[in-house]
């Protein structure tokens, strides 16, 4: 039995939540294309940053027209932040100027640090089919923004997975929950990531700290939060009570949703389409970097880094 099996295999208990978050404001997020076109839908948008540091971005794209996702994201540049790719259906190959290259597949995660800068592409492996999941951008402390890029890949078997005795099933991409640890650890903003799956009328409980950003994702069935129910397609945000410490999920028919929270950084954001900096000089630099070739040369292959990094 491995270790993902016998994580698998746990009923735990619900962490104790005395009192639950509630729900600030449902978000229903904008259509829009990326890339060479891929069709998505951009959840936490630019104008949302600051209220959900440190993340700075959620899409959610999801087709079983190969129109809507065949052309793939072909080579574009990254510096500053890190990307989390969370497939539900599909393959995706990446492959960047640090010399990376990794298959995403169903249920796998590639999680990608761009650093100081970094060129890479993600086409799609299938010409047919269901092509599903999410990208989630998170930031990075200005002490890190210049750091040596890195990149892995986890397979659905390598991702920490519990149940509960209320019913949910849990998959922890990063953080940890009920005492699982997560794939990945940043100790800067400390993200939990989990992709819930619970049952009809099953529920789940997740201890955050008061200080800590959280939203909700839900992109299957709803969730009822307090007395807010959040349909599928919808972003809650967390309300940031000082007395609450958790959240508490009621599932309205079979649902999905992503559990997302993290440590506000709490620093200046200059953004310029793929370059998150903290100022507007830096940002210069950064266009200035990719347009005279720098930013591929500063990508330097680099040895695989512990789950901590940086």
């Amino acid at each position: 039995m491995t270790h993902d099996t016998m994580t698998h295999a746990k009923r735990l208990e619900d962490e104790p939540v005395h009192r639950s978050r509630s729900v600030e404001q449902l978000i229903a997020g904008k259509e829009t294309s990326d890339g060479a076109g891929v069709k998505l839908t951009r959840v936490l948008t630019q104008n949302l940053q600051r209220r959900l540091d440190p993340f700075l971005m959620l899409d959610a794209f999801g087709s079983d027209d190969p129109d809507d996702y065949i052309a793939g994201f072909p080579d574009h540049p990254h510096r500053g932040f890190e990307t989390v790719t969370y497939m539900i259906a599909g393959r995706m190959r990446h492959r960047d100027s640090a010399g990376h290259e990794g298959l995403l597949e169903n249920g796998g995660v590639q999680w990608m640090t761009a650093g100081r800068g970094v060129i890479h592409s993600e086409i799609p492996q299938q010409e047919a089919g269901v092509m599903e999941g999410f990208q989630l951008w998170l930031n990075l402390p200005a002490r890190d923004k210049m750091c040596a890029p890195w990149y892995r890949d986890f397979g659905a078997g390598d991702l920490p997975r519990f149940g509960t005795a209320s019913g949910a099933e849990v998959t922890v991409i990063a953080g940890a929950s009920h005492g699982v640890q997560g794939a990945v650890t940043r100790a800067a903003t400390e993200p939990l990531y989990l992709d819930l799956r619970l049952a009809d009328g099953a529920t789940f409980a997740q201890a955050l700290p008061a200080e800590h950003n959280a939203f909700v994702y839900v992109y299957r069935g709803a969730l009822r939060i307090g007395d807010q129910v959040v349909p599928a397609q919808r972003m809650a945000i967390l309300a940031n009570a000082a007395d609450a410490d958790g959240v508490l999920v009621e599932a309205r028919g079979e649902t999905r949703a992503l559990l997302i929270a993290g440590q506000p950084l709490n620093e200046p954001i200059a953004q310029y389409g793929p370059f998150v900096m903290n100022t507007e000089q830096e940002i210069y630099q950064a266009i200035n970097d990719h347009r005279n070739g720098r930013l591929a040369a500063l990508a330097e292959p680099t040895p695989a880094m512990p789950s901590g990094f940086p």
